[in-house]
């Protein structure tokens, strides 16, 4: 549950895009994503740093390599100039970002097409510093934030686009009880809330069956399926899949009530419809 403190930041937030000259709440909410996505980056390239240390061997897979360190958020951040950010932004760090990624991964085929559309220095630069201080290391908490700035879309319901609340999401599958062999569909993922509380929760029941190798491969790349017909959910429900650490998710443009698409089967054992 959020605090009101938290609230009222992301309220801020809200606002600032707000008054800075983006005014479709979609679009706001994709920006903050990225930027909240590229933060999140840095923390975990940071986390990779301290086990390689701590281990005396080479970071593996790691995000940032000595050629880009300046692209980290904990870099930019300290520039000092909003103009020498904003420019970094946007000629170096979204070119980076559409390039990450496997190649042929659904995550870099819908990154492809993000872009940077914050107007100004100045607005980058408030944002940054009211991002950099909400706790989004805290999965919970990065779950309520999601929920809470997906609450504020006015045009909530249009297309078919309505949020499966998520102690609802958590029922369904605690019920479900899916297991590391499983395939998980979610036909109108959305953000891929289903998805991201399913693999937390084979990562919370089933830690040891994880460690094995095929069994990880199989978790990371083929156990989750997406499909959405809107492309900005597609970008933002990739970016949260791989921001929980689930690096190859099947995520995809597709309509799923669709006549052409009756006779193609999901790929699942586990579906969530509606």
């Amino acid at each position: 549950m959020l605090t009101g403190d938290l609230r009222s930041r992301i309220d801020r937030v809200w606002d600032a895009f707000w008054s800075g000259g983006i005014s479709n709440p979609l679009e706001v909410i994709e920006q903050i994503t990225y930027l909240m996505f590229i933060r999140r980056l840095d923390g975990i390239q940071t986390g990779k740093e301290r086990r390689a240390n701590r281990a005396g061997r080479p970071i593996e897979h790691p995000i940032y390599t000595d050629a880009n360190q300046e692209l980290r958020w904990s870099r930019f951040k300290a520039l000092g100039s909003p103009e020498a950010t904003f420019e970094l932004m946007r000629d170096q760090v979204f070119p980076w970002l559409r390039e990450l990624g496997d190649e042929g991964s659904t995550y870099s085929h819908h990154m492809a097409g993000a872009q940077f559309r914050i107007p100004t220095a100045n607005l980058l630069a408030k944002v940054i510093d009211m991002l950099d201080d909400l706790p989004l290391d805290e999965r919970d908490t990065k779950g309520d934030l999601y929920e809470y700035m997906l609450g504020k879309i006015a045009t909530a319901g249009h297309n078919g686009q309505f949020r499966t609340p998520r102690h609802i999401i958590e029922l369904m599958v605690e019920m479900t009880a899916p297991v590391p062999g499983d395939t998980i569909c979610d036909p109108a993922c959305g953000t891929a809330g289903f998805l991201v509380a399913s693999a937390a929760y084979v990562e919370r029941t089933h830690s040891d069956d994880l460690l094995d190798p095929a069994t990880r491969q199989h978790f990371d790349q083929s156990m989750f399926s997406g499909f959405d017909f809107d492309n900005t959910m597609l970008r933002i429900g990739s970016m949260n899949m791989l921001l929980h650490e689930v690096e190859q998710p099947d995520i995809r443009y597709r309509d799923s009530l669709a006549q052409s698409a009756a006779s193609e089967p999901f790929p699942a054992t586990i579906c969530e419809v509606g």
